[in-house]
């Protein structure tokens, strides 16, 4: 329920503010006063696009600003949807700068336009006699239809089927796609797999091999250094470690004779350690080379292979190798065990359909049992709005497999007495579409979670007892739902509960359109110059006041 609105700096609007009552509010004035440039802020609001053009003041900003009552909607999902945060109270602002900027906020959160759109069209209604985009709109007479039939748990349950088989049949379409392209390779997958698995690769190995070539390709020439410097070493008479004994004899004595040598002879001997050992590492070393030209001639060749593949399928490592190697097992074995593949997703997808096709049987049936009642009510509804002949019938034909069901419908319509009915859009005038529409969303207010609704002068073409009956339909719908209407018609003017008044004001350098709520007083005499004129006579007041009254 939109419990506030304002605007400000919006083509002639410079400051309105007004809260619609609950139920119904009437809205009037004269023609260009304003009320269809109210419409069009409101349509900001919803996500219609902006243009510098409406800034009254060229260096202000325009701001329009709607406050909602969005507790009963149900949108809690759709704010966590976009992540943001929900309340039962909803402030929705829209403001376009003097450079044509245009920002969207939603509980002084910015939001995307496309946002504002979704979430508007939960909000407010718009309908005047111009609209006949919608209602023409096969998509929306549909779910008129599965409002009516309250088939929502059905068209439901086969739309959760649909996706089910969608998402089978791409499986099966992509399995097929694979098929052709894994048949085309097969022998060529193969024997690449063959050339990978016969060398039985090993992670790290090719870094393992490429030392051990190296040893024993300089192997002779390893061992004769080794051992020319273990001769250093070791020689009896003149080798370093014979030199070192005696060095570390002298350390002793050293020691001996002043106790502050203790740290070098300490030291000299960490260096005598590490020399020891570092002996024993060298013959250690001398003792695993060995020279084996038949392990080095399968150590150059196994290289070789690995060199050549890592060539071929441009990688330089063996970890790569394996990865294509496990690649091409995985299409291999795709391809070998594709016949069962295949198999099993067209059963899948044999089965889905089966089950969507009869989910979407059922959810037809559903529909065209309401067709007559839906029929029958609509054309009573038309007939007390003054269209004693009007004849609706639904057109319904069988589609292939759909989101919306297996269903398309088309409402067909006659206004006049032995006529043929007619798509909408062939035959209806604007005031045959305005008491339709009117109906229609009559007959829904009970079925759909309807958002405030706005009445754009769909009374038009209309007067008397029909005026009086429709604007009785539209009380009736205020009792549950929010109603805005703007009307140039007394009798209907006066059955709101709320009536505001909106007017020219020329006092200032522009002239600006204004709101006022009037009161019961304010009321009689607007009443009485829509009734008579501007100087209306004293039987239109009374007029005016038993509008009121009755």
């Amino acid at each position: 329920m939109l419990t506030s609105l304002s605007i400000s700096n919006y083509a002639l609007i410079d400051q309105l503010h007004m809260q619609p009552a609950k139920g119904l509010s009437m809205i009037t004035g004269e023609t260009g006063a304003g009320k269809s440039i109210m419409l069009g802020a409101v349509g900001l609001l919803l996500g219609n696009r902006s243009d510098t053009k409406v800034l009254l003041h060229e260096d202000k900003k325009c701001v329009v600003e709607g406050v909602f009552e969005i507790g009963e909607y149900g949108l809690r999902d759709l704010f966590d949807q976009e992540e943001l945060d929900y309340e039962d109270v909803c402030i929705i602002r829209r403001e376009i700068s003097p450079g044509g900027k245009s920002r969207s906020f939603v509980n002084d959160t910015p939001v995307l336009l496309d946002f504002l759109k979704t979430l508007g069209s939960k909000l407010m209604d718009v309908h005047s006699q111009h609209d006949t985009l919608q209602l023409g709109d096969g998509a929306y007479q549909l779910a008129l239809v599965d409002a009516y039939a309250q088939s929502s748990e059905e068209l439901g349950q086969y739309q959760r089927a649909y996706k089910v088989f969608r998402k089978s049949k791409n499986t099966y379409d992509e399995l097929k796609r694979k098929a052709v392209e894994l048949q085309k390779e097969a022998d060529f997958n193969q024997f690449q797999l063959d050339e990978l698995s016969s060398l039985a690769l090993v992670s790290d190995e090719q870094a393992d091999l490429e030392s051990t070539q190296e040893v024993l390709e300089n192997a002779e020439e390893i061992k004769l250094k080794i051992n020319e410097m273990l001769s250093l070493f070791q020689e009896e008479q003149f080798g370093v470690l014979q030199g070192m004994a005696q060095i570390q004899q002298g350390m002793q004595s050293l020691e001996r004779l002043a106790h502050k040598f203790s740290e070098l002879k300490d030291r000299f001997q960490s260096v005598l350690i590490e020399v020891k050992d570092l002996v024993d590492s060298l013959g250690s070393e001398d003792s695993k080379v060995e020279i084996d030209f038949e392990k080095l001639d399968q150590i150059r060749e196994r290289l070789s292979k690995i060199y050549q593949l890592q060539k071929k399928h441009g990688v330089n490592s063996v970890e790569e190798l394996m990865k294509i190697e496990s690649d091409l097992a995985d299409r291999v074995f795709q391809f070998q065990n594709l016949d069962e593949s295949l198999l099993l997703a067209e059963k899948t997808l044999k089965e889905s359909e089966s089950a969507m096709h009869a989910l979407g049987e059922k959810l037809t049936n559903e529909r065209k049992s309401c067709f007559p009642s839906f029929e029958r009510e609509l054309q009573g509804l038309l007939s007390g709005l003054g269209m004693e002949n009007a004849k609706i019938v639904i057109d319904h034909k069988l589609i292939p497999a759909a989101t919306s069901g297996l269903d398309e419908i088309e409402l067909l319509f006659s206004a006049n007495k032995g006529g043929n009915p007619q798509p909408l859009k062939k035959v209806a005038s604007g005031g045959e579409f305005s008491r339709l529409l009117f109906a229609i969303k009559y007959l829904m207010a009970d079925k759909m979670a309807l958002p405030t609704l706005i009445f754009d002068e769909i009374d038009t073409g209309i007067s008397g007892e029909v005026a009086l009956q429709m604007v009785r339909m539209m009380k009736e719908i205020s009792g549950r739902h929010q109603v805005i209407c703007i009307t140039h018609l007394p009798q209907v003017a006066a059955k709101g509960e709320q009536h505001y008044f909106v007017y020219k004001d020329n006092s200032s350098e522009k002239t600006v359109s204004k709101i006022r709520l009037l009161s019961t007083e304010d009321r009689v005499a607007e009443l009485a110059k829509m009734i008579a004129g501007a100087n209306p006579s004293s039987s239109a007041v009374e007029s005016a006041r038993e509008l009121l009254l009755n």
